[in-house]
C-alpha cells in the first residue's frame, strides 16, 4: 500500500524527470495579429519548419496567427515575464520600455522602405536594442519584417489633411501612432486590429490606417470605399522574445533561431512587396477607389510629432543613417 510519503517521493521523482527532459527541449510560440493568409504568417510557418529541422526537434515552434494569444501589448507583457514566446510588433509598442525605439514608427522617417536597412544596421540602433534587453527583459531579435506602407482607408475621398477633420480613424495603441494620426487631421482611435472590421461595420470608427496586405486579410474592402496613398509610415516590425529565455538557449540553438527568424523577415518582406499590386487590383474589383495625394501637406502637418513624443534627440542620433545623411 502506497503511503503519503512514497506518493510524495514518486511525484518528486516525476518532477525531476520532467525537468531533466525539459532541459533538453525548448518551445517557442510565434504570435502575430495577421491571419494565416498574410505573407508574414506564411514566412513564420516556413521558419517553424526550418527551425525544427535544423535543431532535430529540440525546439518545438508553434505559430499563433490572428492574435490567438491576445493583443500584441498583452503578449509583450507575457514575454517580459519570461514566457517562451515571440511577438511581431512595431517599435512604437516598445517605446514605453526604450523610448528611442519609437522613432522607427515615426511619420515620414524615410522615403522608401529599403532605407530602413541603413538604420537597423547602425550602432545607434544596436545600442538601443541592447538597452531594451537589459532594462526590460525584451530582446528585439530583428526588425526586417516589412508589412507595407500605411494608407488611409476611409468612406470618402481624402486629398489633404483638412479632409480628415472629424474622421475617427483607428490606429495602433502606441503614442507615436496616436500622435501621427491626430497630426494628420483625424481623431485617433486606438483599437485592437481584430476589432477594426466590426468597428467600421458598426460605425464606432469612420476610417482606419493600414497596409494593403493586412487590410485585405481582414476584408476592409467590404467596409470602406476609398484608399488615399498618404504613405505616412513605412510599417516595419520585428520579433521580440524574452532576453532571459533567449540567453538560456544553448549557443548553437540560439544561433539557429536567430538566423532563421531573420531569414523569415526577409522572405516576408519580399512576398509582401510582390503582393501589393495584386491586392490593390482585387480591392478595386470589390469597389474600392484609390487616389494619390500631395504628400507635402501631410509631411508638414506631422513635423511636430517628433517633439511631441520626445524623439527629437533620437532623430538627431539617427541623422547620419537617414536619407540624405552622411556617415
Amino acid at each position: 500500500m502506497m503511503t503519503r510519503w512514497t506518493t510524495t517521493a514518486l511525484v518528486g521523482a516525476m518532477v525531476v524527470a520532467a525537468s531533466s527532459a525539459a532541459a533538453q527541449d525548448y518551445t517557442l510560440g510565434l504570435s502575430t495579429s495577421q491571419p494565416t493568409s498574410d505573407p508574414l504568417t506564411q514566412a513564420m510557418l516556413a521558419a517553424e519548419q526550418r527551425i525544427e529541422e535544423r535543431t532535430d526537434g529540440a525546439v518545438d515552434v508553434t505559430v499563433y496567427p490572428s492574435s490567438q494569444l491576445g493583443e500584441d501589448n498583452d503578449v509583450l507583457e507575457q514575454i517580459r515575464n519570461g514566457s517562451p514566446l515571440a511577438v511581431l510588433v512595431d517599435a512604437g509598442r516598445l517605446a514605453p520600455f526604450q523610448s528611442e525605439l519609437g522613432i522607427l514608427s515615426a511619420p515620414y522617417l524615410v522615403d522608401d522602405y529599403t532605407q530602413y536597412a541603413e538604420i537597423t544596421s547602425s550602432p545607434v540602433y544596436e545600442g538601443w536594442v541592447d538597452e531594451l534587453a537589459a532594462g526590460s527583459n525584451l530582446r528585439l531579435l530583428n526588425y526586417n519584417w516589412f508589412q507595407g506602407t500605411r494608407q488611409a482607408f476611409t468612406q470618402k475621398l481624402i486629398e489633404e489633411p483638412g479632409d480628415l477633420q472629424g474622421v475617427r480613424m483607428r490606429t495602433i495603441d502606441a503614442p507615436i501612432w496616436v500622435a501621427t494620426i491626430n497630426a494628420m487631421g483625424a481623431t485617433a482611435v486606438p483599437m485592437p486590429w481584430t476589432d477594426v472590421y466590426s468597428g467600421l461595420q458598426l460605425g464606432s470608427i469612420d476610417a482606419a490606417e493600414a497596409q494593403l496586405t493586412g487590410a485585405e486579410g481582414i476584408n476592409l474592402q467590404e467596409v470602406t470605399t476609398n484608399v488615399a496613398f498618404t504613405n505616412h509610415i513605412q510599417l516595419f516590425t520585428g520579433l521580440v522574445v524574452s532576453e532571459e529565455w533567449f540567453q538560456a538557449l544553448p549557443e548553437d540553438i540560439r544561433a539557429i533561431v536567430d538566423e532563421e527568424l531573420d531569414a523569415a523577415g526577409e522572405e516576408a518582406s519580399a512576398n509582401t512587396v510582390a503582393a501589393l499590386d495584386a491586392v490593390q487590383g482585387r480591392m478595386e474589383e470589390a469597389g474600392v477607389s484609390f487616389n494619390e495625394v500631395d504628400l507635402a501637406p501631410f509631411r508638414e502637418a506631422t513635423l511636430g510629432v517628433y517633439e511631441e513624443v520626445g524623439l527629437t534627440a533620437a532623430r538627431e542620433a539617427l541623422a547620419p543613417y537617414l536619407p540624405g545623411g552622411s556617415n
